[in-house]
């Protein structure tokens, strides 16, 4: 009341002094002296604006002086050169993910930006937008005044060209120099661009935080996509209200955390009050309506935030590696050849190399391509599943890692699948890894460069018959061979430590033997295959000089090849021998569809089509009987025409199974991340096994691609012929009654057009089922006139008589009783295996009778030729002998009697008398039978005794008769020896 009373009171002063004139008069003399003030501080404070003005002028130009003027070109360039998102597909334009960069942006154009999201952020960021040049002085001027005044409010001065200038010209440093630059060239902008073509960039440019995934984002459209799902022409308000005001802060506006997914309750909250603010300047500015406003305010904003979504480098993170690496090759290689630059201009300025590849590396990750590949999104989901949920890849190990040291290191057992299309190396699917994120998505089936093993042997086999050397049916011998090795010698061993004999190349090839792969290389190593044959098949990775080895045809590998290198060299084969060099980046485009780089594919022929098919043909024995039997009964598609080989390497530290069928190449691997070795037997069979979960689920997937219904096509040239087993000519008539004719398939070009040689007549004798010839002390009796005989000639030239034991060219299980029949020729190994032992071999058992035909058991002493028949009429009589036999029955024709027999061996020593059969009615009375069988049995000893004396004294007998004729012989040489020298002192 007071307050209210003093104010009554001090305006009743006013209006009386008014009415008497003392405040007019007090006027005119106040208001003289306040104009003349007024006018000298309004003329103090023009010159004072005049010499600030000059003051900031000057220093204006100090800061932008060394700044180059930039014409039209160069400023479009700079505002336009924004990295933008590369885009990686799988086959059929199917979308994989974008490589993996520190920021993802997409390009748009306003048109398709809704223009909510247009009005919003112009409201947010630049009211002015529409009618400023480029810069609004009183923002600047309360940006410098809030700066040198230290205020505790910066409200910024930037325009929206600014911040363009600032973001694509200039850097983020905060000093006057670089915002008077800033100044200049937002002025110049202004001038040479249109304001959609500025807003457009600089909603291109813009950062937003982070997306769904964590991943660093910048562009409206990208922002849309990765916080919403959905492209920026389709945001409502709300939503746009939410993007306008990210770039403000976008670490602490952004929904997400940095490794993907949602931020907490608080953490979302700055967002949606900046998102508020945003709503407010619209309807203060009248972009919006009260009631789209509180629509917009009460809009449920936090159910729209995407779920939490994997990049492609997490859901794909091997494929994803493998395809930025494929892709940034083949970049460095098309920069090179824009630029002209030569392998000769590399290779004197390495610096060039590293430039290159830096710059194609750049350009993958800012030039926005789109790379499209040749993966198969179904197939590959399949591969993955298989590959992770294997349950037979076996037990971790323990390696000593580095090798002798103290340290040990667990690892798992890897495995690897890779499927290349034959007829272009289209790679259509692979696994790479169990492990990717420990083992940095690393690519097994591409870059683990492993001995093959045995799946070398096909390359050694083809070369060979590509050079006419030998054909499927032409005979190896697997015996003992040993090989040059540094200053010695080293022996090569099968697998099982065995010789298997004279087998096919087929044969040799379907069971693996190390051996004759060896002996079909060495005639080869001269023509050096590696630069002929396994380089032009893409096989790159292997040393100069490895070839010289010897067990290179094993897979003796001082690095290996990798598996895809492995897989499309067998594609050669089921390629007509035409090879397609493998490739998994179709094309390189750019967003607006140029092309950058697309995939030619070129064919080169490396074996005729007679070899390949040859070969095809070979490794389909590997799956009937081979070292892959039981494959087929496991397939899904069993008639599908598969060939294939198997490769184990040295100590098993690497398994592998490739096959192809008509259309594709298929081949799996398991071994350590640092080689180690794997259980044999073991890990060979579960590889295959590996194998056939892969094919299974890929012929559900595409039959018609994995499972094709048609068979290789034989060429022209491929025909039909018989040879002998043994030397692999055309058969002879021996050949023919040794039972050992083959037929096969051969190249035209390389039918054998000699007879076979390698088998003579003679006498011979069979020991324990083999053929010998007879020795000194055999019986002639059982020597076979006419029998087989190895040719000596043969052996000789075929270098088999320097084998230690001649023997082993026998096949231990194919044909093995025929062979057996074919005597060796008398040598220091021929009677090897029949040792004189001193002793009479044992008599046979179990003598029997039936229609006149005696039967017994074989002697189950080694070294019997053959049996003696003896006979009594009756009781008391004496046994004579009446026959003998090689074989284990004989037919008696002398009607009733008594009958035991004797073995007789090699050395010419008979056996004991076997026990007697009766043939027909010798005595009625039985105990005199047994008494009879008693003194048969003591008469056949004591005849057995006096043959023994008869037979040692006629051995005595002959011996005396040698002995004088050997002395008559010499005798009469001596005799012609002095006539001969007579007849020299003559003349």
């Amino acid at each position: 009341m007071d307050f209210k009373k003093s104010i009554q009171q001090f305006l009743h002063t006013i209006k009386e002094s008014w009415k008497i004139g003392k405040i007019q008069k007090t006027s005119r003399i106040t208001y003289g002296v306040m104009w003349n003030v007024i006018l000298f501080f309004l003329i103090i404070s023009f010159i004072g604006m005049f010499f600030v003005g000059g003051i900031g002028a000057g220093y204006f130009a100090s800061l932008v002086k060394d700044e180059k003027i930039l014409d039209y070109e160069t400023m479009a360039q700079d505002i336009y050169d924004y990295a933008e998102t590369t885009e990686m597909y799988f086959a059929d334009n199917v979308f994989l993910g974008e490589v993996n960069s520190d920021l993802h942006r997409d390009e748009t154009t306003l048109e398709t930006i809704a223009p909510e999201l247009i009005s919003a952020v112009i409201a947010t960021e630049d009211e002015y937008f529409n009618e400023h040049q480029g810069v609004v002085p009183k923002a600047i001027l309360r940006a410098v005044l809030q700066e040198v005044m230290n205020s505790s409010t910066q409200t910024g001065g930037s325009t929206l060209t600014q911040q363009l200038i600032k973001n694509q010209i200039l850097t983020n440093e905060v000093s006057f120099e670089r915002k008077a630059k800033e100044i200049l060239l937002a002025l110049r902008l202004e001038r040479f661009f249109e304001k959609d073509e500025i807003l457009e960039a600089y909603l291109n440019i813009v950062p937003y935080g982070r997306d769904s995934s964590g991943r660093n984002i910048a562009g409206v459209q990208t922002a849309a996509q990765g916080i919403f799902g959905l492209d920026a022409k389709d945001v409502n308000l709300a939503q746009a209200a939410y993007l306008a005001g990210l770039p403000q802060s976008p670490s602490a506006y952004t929904p997400f955390v940095s490794g993907g997914g949602l931020k907490d309750e608080e953490g979302i909250q700055y967002g949606l009050n900046r998102m508020k603010t945003v709503l407010n300047r619209m309807l203060d500015m009248e972009y919006i309506t009260q009631e789209e406003y509180d629509a917009a305010i009460n809009y449920d904003l936090v159910a729209d935030f995407k779920e939490d979504q994997k990049s492609s480098f997490e859901e794909y993170p091997v494929l994803t590696a493998q395809i930025e690496k494929d892709a940034t090759d083949i970049l460095y290689n098309v920069f090179l050849e824009e630029d002209g630059v030569t392998k000769e201009d590399l290779q004197e300025d390495p610096d060039l190399r590293v430039e290159y590849k830096e710059r194609a590396a750049r350009a993958l990750q800012m030039n926005g391509y789109e790379i499209h590949s040749t993966i198969d999104k179904e197939l590959y989901d399949v591969f993955q599943e298989i590959g992770q949920n294997f349950n037979r890849y076996g037990n971790n190990k323990w390696t000593e890692y580095p090798k002798e040291s103290d340290e040990w290191i667990e690892q798992a057992v890897q495995g690897a699948a890779i499927m290349i299309e034959n007829s272009t190396g289209r790679i259509i699917s692979f696994f790479g890894n169990r492990n990717p994120s420990i083992e940095n998505h690393y690519n097994y089936s591409t870059q683990a460069i492993r001995s093959n093993g045995s799946a070398m042997k096909p390359f050694i086999y083809g070369s060979a018959m590509e050079e006419g050397q030998l054909q499927p049916g032409t005979p190896i011998a697997d015996v003992y061979l040993t090989v040059p090795d540094g200053g010695g010698r080293k022996e090569i061993k099968n697998i099982d430590l065995r010789h298997h004999g004279l087998l096919s190349a087929r044969t040799n090839l379907a069971k693996s033997y190390n051996i004759p792969a060896v002996k079909a290389y060495l005639p080869l190593i001269d023509l050096n295959p590696v630069d002929k044959y396994l380089r032009n098949m893409g096989i790159t990775t292997i040393e100069d000089e490895e070839y010289a080895n010897a067990s290179f045809a094993l897979g003796g590998l001082q690095h290996g090849i990798s598996i895809e290198e492995n897989t499309n060299a067998f594609a050669t084969f089921a390629n007509n021998g035409q090879f397609a060099n493998a490739y998994m980046i179709e094309k390189i485009t750019t967003k607006d569809g140029d092309t950058i780089y697309e995939h030619e594919v070129k064919t080169k022929e490396v074996f005729s089509p007679q070899t390949s098919y040859l070969l095809i043909d070979m490794m389909r024995d590997v799956i009937s009987d081979g070292t892959a039997a039981g494959l087929r009964s496991k397939l899904k598609y069993s008639n599908v025409d598969w060939a294939g080989k198997t490769g184990t390497s040295q100590n098993t530290e690497n398994v592998h199974f490739v096959a192809s069928n008509p259309n594709i190449t298929f081949a799996t691997w398991m071994g350590y991340r640092i080689p180690d070795g794997l259980e044999h037997l073991t890990h060979s069979e579960r590889n295959r096994d590996y194998w056939t979960e892969f094919i299974n689920a890929a012929s559900d997937v595409n039959p018609e691609l994995v499972a094709p219904d048609h068979a290789f096509q034989q060429p022209d040239g491929i025909v039909q012929r018989s040879y002998c087993a043994i030397s692999g000519l055309l058969p002879s008539d021996l050949c023919e009654k040794a039972g050992l004719v083959k037929t096969d398939l051969f190249n035209a070009k390389f039918v054998p057009t000699e007879v076979d040689n390698s088998l003579i007549t003679g006498d011979q004798i069979i020991v324990n089922g083999k053929a010998v010839s007879p020795g000194p002390d055999t019986p002639g009796e059982f020597a076979k006139g006419g029998g087989l005989m190895f040719n000596p000639e043969f052996l000789k030239e075929k270098g088999y008589d320097k084998i230690p034991d001649i023997t082993q060219l026998i096949p231990l299980y194919e044909d093995r009783s025929k062979w057996e029949k074919i005597g060796f020729p008398n040598t220091n190994t021929s009677t090897n295996s029949i040792s004189d032992d001193g002793k009479a071999p044992e008599p046979p058992t179990s003598i029997k009778n039936s229609g006149n035909q005696i039967t017994w058991n074989a002697s189950p002493s080694n070294d019997v030729v053959g049996y003696r028949i003896y006979r009594a009429a009756k009781e008391g009589d004496s046994f004579s002998r009446i026959g003998s036999t090689t074989s284990t029955s004989f037919k008696s024709g002398s009607g009733d009697g008594i009958y035991h027999i004797r073995a007789v061996d090699y050395f010419g020593l008979e056996s004991k008398a076997s026990t007697i059969v009766t043939i027909g009615k010798v005595e009625d009375d039985k105990e005199k039978d047994k008494e009879k069988d008693k003194e048969n049995e003591e008469t056949s000893e004591e005849e057995s005794r006096e043959t023994d004396e008869k037979e040692e004294k006629a051995k005595d007998k002959d011996e005396a008769e040698e002995d004088k004729q050997k002395e008559d012989n010499e005798e009469k040489e001596k005799k012609e020896e002095n006539e001969d020298d007579k007849e020299t002192k003559d003349e």
